[in-house]
């Protein structure tokens, strides 16, 4: 079976990068879902498709991908950079500031 390793991206809402640290193990679908006829609901047999092992190294995730058996690819996160202002939020104010503060 061939699991994907990755490092989750942030989430569109934040602005930090909290829980973008580690790594996911994650199973492929082995079967499509179909649709409840009664209700409309989508549902799966599949319950390994629901499993996220999280892991603090991508190496932590490899081993266990081998001593299980698994084949695995790695997809190596593309890294963005930091968007840290000097002085940060308490900047806008301060009384030292070049230019007047207007909204």
């Amino acid at each position: 079976m061939l699991v994907r390793i990755y490092q989750p991206a942030r989430n569109a809402m934040q602005s930090g990068t909290a829980k973008t640290k580690g790594w996911v193990l994650e199973f492929p679908p082995a079967d499509t879902r179909e649709v409840d006829p009664l209700m409309g609901w989508t549902s799966s047999g599949d319950t390994q498709s629901q499993v996220r092992l999280r892991f603090d190294t991508c190496k932590q995730a490899e081993d266990y991908a081998r001593e299980h058996g698994h084949d695995f690819v790695v997809q190596q996160p593309q890294k963005r950079a930091a968007n840290i202002r000097p002085r940060g939020y308490g900047e806008n104010f301060a009384t030292d500031r070049r230019a007047p503060w207007t909204h």
